[in-house]
């Protein structure tokens, strides 16, 4: 964005630490309708989910250096581990404390309204201290995730938990409704080659991440095959968190504007091109892992299983 688009250094960072993350959430809807199943569906799931927590802190290191104009190396690191451990000690924090408190009742609907205090407490608590408050609210879920088979959450209150937290799952439709609203007016012609230029970089940069990743794995029980690889690929859809945090950028980082337009048709694209052919891709061109999902690793797809499964605050369902 800095070469072809001539953004400022600090302006391209910012662009680059927000669009990095994905968020497939019409992904695995379409792998829910295909049938797909096994560690392929929890490996998108999973990344999106620690995305979410590397690309809140790298934001805020970003911002602070896009308004300030200059940090030091000192200063910066010192920012990222502040955030970061600052963050997952508020959630253990608020997740310790909300065990505590579900350990001492059955009632599944008491239970449940816990699980909504936790997830947006540890946010709040991080935020206020200046930390990390997706890292904080990601430790929660986590630690109430794991523990809830302890007794931690009764069995009616782990189903209730699932069906409430996909519901409100629903809070990413306002993120798109508002963005729309506020680019309404907005002149897209004037953006229109930064737009092509971020979209062909943010493809190719997931394709760079994800195929020389794999195939460190290639000769482990960690393989993934080769089509599912191109689902990975394709399936790095942007979504919401982008959309968020586009929004709440400080007026005084520069071409404010330049990065909510280039955002949105980022994810505008991506929804709408790589969501929408996923599904035809899956059936046609990728087509034969569908009925197999991802059985060379049962061990690991286990592992995986046991650990996602657990996380209720962030609703990944049990395959």
């Amino acid at each position: 964005m800095h070469y072809f688009s001539v953004w400022p250094w600090a302006t391209a960072l910012v662009f680059g630490v927000l669009i990095s993350a994905t968020d497939p959430v019409s992904v695995i809807a379409t792998f829910k309708e295909a049938g797909v199943k096994g560690r392929l569906r929890l490996v998108v799931e999973a990344e999106s989910l620690f995305n979410d927590g590397t690309e809140a802190v790298g934001f805020t290191v970003a911002v602070a250096l896009a308004s300030r104009g200059s940090l030091t190396a000192v200063q910066m690191t010192t920012m990222l581990l502040v955030t970061t451990a600052g963050g997952v000690l508020c959630g253990l924090a608020i997740g310790g404390l909300i065990l505590l408190l579900t350990w001492r009742t059955e009632d599944h609907l008491v239970e449940l309204t816990f699980t909504t205090v936790a997830a947006y407490g540890a946010f709040l608590l991080a935020e206020h201290f200046h930390f990390s408050g997706v890292l904080a609210t990601l430790t929660t879920g986590l630690l109430l995730g794991n523990l809830s088979p302890m007794g931690a959450l009764s069995t009616k209150a782990g189903d209730a938990v699932h069906v409430f937290w996909e519901y409100a799952a629903l809070a990413n439709s306002f993120v798109f409704l508002l963005l729309g609203m506020r680019e309404a007016q907005q002149q897209f012609r004037a953006f229109w080659f930064s737009a092509v230029v971020a979209v062909c970089v943010v493809t190719i940069s997931r394709a760079a991440a994800v195929y020389p990743t794999c195939l460190l794995f290639s000769r482990s029980q960690l393989r993934m095959e080769f089509t599912h690889q191109h689902v990975l690929v394709w399936g790095g859809l942007r979504g919401a968190l982008a959309l968020a945090l586009a929004l709440g950028l400080p007026a005084e980082v520069p071409q404010r504007e330049s990065i909510l337009a280039v955002s949105f048709a980022v994810v505008a694209l991506s929804i709408f091109v790589q969501g929408l052919t996923m599904k035809p891709l899956l059936r046609r061109g990728w087509g034969n892992f569908v009925l197999m999902g991802s059985v060379q690793s049962p061990r690991v797809t286990r592992a995986y299983s046991t650990t996602m499964t657990r996380c209720p605050v962030f609703s990944v369902q049990e395959m």
